[in-house]
């Protein structure tokens, strides 16, 4: 009897141990199958997936298995990207809300449900774009800049700290990217004044071990100790406008093993208006390399230098192999998708990747800087042939909301391919007198998005970041706003209409589309469970394009919320 229960406890601890997320599950998870923890399906973000048991052959038998609704009045945009580990689904909603499910049937096992107070200030939809996984614990961000760990099993609270002041426009909307044992984060809120930042806790605690500002002139610390300025104090940013100087954090980063370093991409300077901030405004608009032990910046390369059209720089690195070097590439707001040596930031290639851009002729691939062309920078107010309320305006391409913006794009080793969701359209914009009040919108400019076409706006492009080339595109009425997946010669991505699509991944012929009845604006996952191959999206229209989208948001304005999880298989 007492061997007997021995052995049963012995089976309970190494189950239990099993079910503990390690730092090597982490490091190898876009190597395994059955299994998604982290957001870009491996910490490098490539999104992409070997596994081929839904492919040409099948995958009109692609069906769903079950789906579930995040319920209640609470729509709006659903960004989030799944995970997956022990016979669980972790899935983030709009409002700050986390569900665990049964990812074999969909069964509520628990919902988190964040109490959110009074005068919270996202900009671009109250989203959230998912959660992270270490040892027993699911952490997610919040509306209210906190971050909570919860246990994986219950969704009881096991620590919860404040990244900063939701009442001078700090929020939180990223998934947290976790490296030997940390919790990396960053923050929302660059159209507020706030400083971007970038933090490291300790992932089963939560105490903060490092923390590193994204705007010169702040001080880094780490085990609560100065640990030097970020940049030279005024060096490219006149007077005292480093204090607001914008640059958040909102999109989360990658980190590669092999370079050992995470990538973070920083959003536009504060205010909008360039003229009263001349210079370049590092660290805004930027790929920031990190070593994650102390912090510091390693590497910098900055796409939109003095960004005066609300381009950023946000969106993620992802690293890859291309012709023996270590690289990463950003496909960024600005319409360039730039390639860069991943050890250094070396430019290695730069081209448009939309139809038209306007504020730059090109990147010099030598210095990395643009080539700006001066007449397309939005006016200052204060000129000689300004009345002092409005500058001259102009029109530019892209427009604020990017040749691509928070949605992911995907890799594939196979095809050496990108594929990026990318969308056409541009703005008026002008620039107007501001001044910096807590709490408040910190722009100093006004803008009008314009389609540029008046048959698409929206088009999923494979790109080789080699030469540049389309290899095959699949245009869309609506903007593309989800992100993208790659498993095996398939790639799959929502639409605003509500589809989602998969399309051939060298031919780009599209094989499938099913209808989730909302629009989809967050990435597919895969993974294998008992021997079969599920796919899995959220699906719920919002985000920014209904909420900043001028006359591209009334061609969309018939589109309806919702909140939803699908998840497929292939029928026999």
């Amino acid at each position: 009897m007492k061997r007997t229960l021995l052995s049963l406890l012995v089976v309970f601890a190494a189950s239990q141990a099993g079910a503990v997320v390690t730092d090597k599950m982490i490091h190898d998870d876009a190597n395994t199958a059955d299994d998604v923890l982290t957001w870009g399906m491996g910490t490098q973000g490539q999104r992409f997936s070997p596994l081929t048991g839904i492919n040409e052959g099948n995958i009109k038998r692609l069906t769903p298995v079950w789906a579930m609704s995040f319920g209640g009045e609470k729509q709006r945009g659903q960004e989030s990207q799944p995970l997956i580990h022990n016979g669980k689904m972790f899935v983030t909603a709009s409002y700050s809300r986390i569900f665990a499910l049964d990812s074999r049937t969909g069964k509520k096992l628990w919902k988190y449900e964040h109490r959110l107070p009074e005068g919270i200030m996202p900009c671009c939809d109250v989203v959230n774009r998912g959660a992270a996984l270490y040892d027993n614990l699911v952490i997610f961000g919040t509306l209210d800049a906190q971050l909570v760990a919860l246990n994986q099993d219950t969704g009881k609270v096991v620590w919860r700290e404040k990244i900063d002041d939701y009442q001078a426009g700090y929020s939180y909307t990223a998934a947290p990217l976790v490296v030997d044992g940390m919790v990396i984060t960053g923050n929302s809120g660059g159209e507020f004044g706030v400083v971007g930042r970038v933090d490291a806790r300790d992932a089963k605690t939560g105490k903060l071990l490092w923390t590193r500002p994204t705007v010169e002139g702040h001080m880094g610390y780490k085990d609560g100790k100065e640990n030097g300025l970020t940049g030279t104090l005024n060096a490219t940013w006149p007077g005292e406008t480093w204090k607001t100087g914008g640059a958040s954090t909102w999109l989360g980063g990658s980190y590669d093993p092999k370079t050992g370093l995470a990538y973070i991409g920083t959003s536009n300077p504060g205010p909008w208006n360039s003229h009263v901030r001349k210079g370049d405004n590092l660290y805004s608009a930027s790929t920031l390399a990190l070593d994650i032990k102390t912090g510091k910046i390693v590497w910098h390369y900055q796409s939109t230098p003095n960004d005066g059209w609300d381009y950023d720089g946000v969106n993620e690195l992802i690293t890859f192999d291309m012709d023996g070097k270590r690289v990463g590439a950003k496909a960024d707001r600005n319409g360039f998708f730039y390639v860069m040596d991943a050890a250094n930031g070396k430019l290695v290639n730069a081209f448009p990747f939309v139809q038209k851009v306007t504020w730059a002729t090109g990147i010099d691939l030598k210095t990395g800087r643009p080539n700006f062309v001066a007449d397309n920078r939005p006016g200052d107010p204060t000129a000689q042939d300004a009345d002092g309320k409005k500058g001259k305006s102009v029109f530019a391409a892209p427009g604020f909301l990017g040749g691509k913006n928070q949605m992911p794009m995907a890799y594939s080793p196979k095809t050496g391919l990108f594929y990026v969701p990318t969308n056409e359209w541009g703005m008026e914009i002008w620039n107007e007198p501001i001044t910096y009040k807590k709490g408040a919108a910190f722009l100093g400019a006004g803008f009008t998005i314009k389609p540029l076409f008046e048959d698409y706006i929206g088009s999923l492009r494979a790109i080789d970041p080699k030469t540049g080339k389309v290899a095959w595109e699949v245009k869309n009425e609506a903007p593309l706003w989800g992100g993208v997946l790659v498993a095996g010669d398939l790639v799959f991505w929502g639409t605003p209409e509500g589809f989602l699509k998969a399309a051939d991944a060298k031919s780009g012929k599209v094989v499938w589309e099913f209808q989730t009845g909302s629009g989809v604006v967050a990435p597919p996952v895969t993974w294998t469970q008992d021997g079969e191959q599920y796919l899995s999206v959220v699906s719920g229209w919002g985000g920014a394009v209904p909420l900043w989208g001028g006359e591209v948001a009334k061609k969309v304005n018939f589109l309806e919320q919702g909140g939803s999880v699908w998840t497929f298989k292939i029928m026999k």
